[in-house]
């Protein structure tokens, strides 16, 4: 009995991780900023599981039968979290944060009675040294399982939905195992075995049911029919469509609308390459879509194109599936182009290599993974990289919507030594878009675009490096690996344009 109520405690810590992380990593994917919602969940958690404990006190009766409603609640509570959350934001954003805490501490409460009550079950079976010390070992066993395995098999592989499902199904396994083991001394027996039932069933079918339960959830999310929707190891990447527009979302985040995704790609590209007749070798890093990679392939000049892009699913599906290749014009299967998958600061600290163009293509720097890459550190090791004539160009939000995360790229850049030449250009589906050339060398706008296009002219670049008083420059900080300035930026500008 002994071994099986401490493997309990492995699967019973494993299980409570899980909700903590589950939670902590929804809330990043739709709040952004991942390190205040890792921190604010972690520590409601850990507020709650003290409630929890110290409430465990006044359980004086009927301790297993206690410790296996207990189970049964967190088995539902915690493993229909995920739908919960899900469909909350989908239906009714403004009450998420609201229904989040309250679920974490819920959870946290119901988690923080159940180790008190097995060491109470166990005390006349084992010396209190030794129930402490094996409690406590199996507790922290089960909490590094769970800490491996949801990033590198849980999340990306099963998702999010059904990684809560499948720890809530154990918790319900552990209470129905508690049931067998105690079955001559346990209390109002059939009744739990009803309880235990109905948990069992509910959340075999949401698991049974999850893809549909997220697709559901996400048609609430996004307006339009969605194509394709995939959890990766890094994001979730989800494809609508609309008559014949295309977008990409990626963490709900749109990337581009097929619409007018011609002027964002036109106007990072050629501003920048058509000032480099000699260019041979360019570094595109983000872009995985290809299509930052078809414009320049419109160069006969351009012998080589080193892609890097973290996501291998990303430059796959864009690379095989026929719509998605049939945008960006065959360029990720060009022989002129080498994809590396890989983070792009770990791949410049690696390869020394010079290029002509930098084209940096990231999203938007919603949270400190991203933050990094718009740093002065990053722009000083990209730098090393550029040729002697070399140049780079950064998109760089918007500088209308989020006007002082715009300058902070820019002076980030100069802060690195590089002279800077910021412009913008007007996308509809994005408004106001703003991207920075930087060098060694000031910009000098070119005679003409030497191949086909659709909207970048050398009339149209004129007012491109123009800024109304509305977008004009303003103070910000430069954003350093130290800092991260620029996300607290980014979540505050654009949380003033959506109220």
């Amino acid at each position: 009995m002994r071994p099986a109520l401490l493997f309990s405690v492995f699967v019973v810590a494993s299980c409570g991780l899980a909700y903590e992380l589950i939670a902590a990593a929804l809330s990043s994917y739709v709040l952004g900023d991942s390190i205040t919602q890792f921190s604010t969940v972690i520590g409601t958690y850990l507020f709650a599981m003290g409630i929890g404990s110290w409430l465990s006190k006044f359980i004086d009766k009927g301790l297993t039968a206690r410790f296996v409603q207990i189970e049964l609640m967190v088995g539902v509570v915690g493993g229909f979290s995920a739908v919960i959350l899900f469909m909350v934001f989908a239906h009714f954003t403004e009450p998420f944060r609201l229904v989040l805490y309250g679920l974490v501490f819920t959870t946290g409460v119901l988690v923080g009675l159940e180790i008190p009550l097995i060491m109470r079950i166990l005390k006349n079976e084992v010396e209190f040294k030794d129930l402490v010390a094996q409690v406590l070992s199996f507790d922290y066993l089960g909490a590094l399982a769970v800490s491996i395995l949801f990033p590198v098999v849980l999340a990306p592989h099963i998702g999010l939905m059904r990684t809560s499902l499948l720890f809530g199904l154990m918790n319900v396994a552990v209470a129905l195992w508690a049931m067998r083991l105690f079955r001559a001394t346990i209390g109002g027996g059939r009744w739990l075995l009803a309880q235990g039932a109905i948990a069992f069933v509910l959340l075999l079918a949401g698991f049974g049911f999850a893809d549909k339960l997220t697709i559901l959830a996400e048609e609430g999310i996004y307006a339009d029919q969605i194509l394709y929707a995939e959890s990766t190891p890094y994001q979730r990447i989800v494809l609508t469509r609309w008559r014949d527009d295309i977008r990409l979302f990626l963490n709900g985040n749109l990337q581009f609308a097929t619409r007018d995704e011609y002027r964002y790609h036109e106007a990072l590209v050629h501003p920048a390459l058509a000032t480099l007749p000699g260019a041979r070798r360019v570094l595109i890093l983000g872009g995985g879509d290809g299509l930052a990679a078809r414009e320049v392939l419109k160069y006969p000049n351009i012998e080589s194109i080193t892609l890097v892009d973290l996501d291998a699913r990303m430059t796959t599906l864009f690379r095989t599936n026929h719509l998605l290749s049939a945008m960006n014009k065959g360029s990720l299967s060009s022989p002129k182009l080498h994809v590396v998958n890989s983070d792009a600061l770990i791949w410049l600290e690696r390869n020394p290599e010079p290029f002509d163009l930098a084209i940096v293509d990231f999203p938007d720097p919603s949270n400190y993974s991203l933050g990094k890459l718009y740093s002065s550190a990053f722009y000083r090791l990209l730098e090393k990289h550029l040729s002697d004539q070399g140049v780079m160009v950064i998109q760089s939000t918007s500088p209308f919507y989020a006007r002082r995360s715009f300058w902070c790229i820019v002076n980030t850049l100069e802060d690195a030594g590089l002279k800077t030449a910021p412009y913008h250009a007007y996308v509809p589906s994005f408004g106001e878009w703003g991207y920075v050339i930087a060098s060694r060398r000031d910009y000098v706008l070119p005679a003409k675009i030497p191949v086909p296009v659709r909207y970048v002219t050398p009339e149209t670049m004129k007012t491109m490096f123009d800024f109304p008083a509305d977008m004009s420059r303003i103070p910000a900080e430069v954003n350093r690996l130290n800092n991260q300035v620029l996300v607290r930026y980014f979540e505050e500008d654009w949380r003033r344009v959506m109220k």
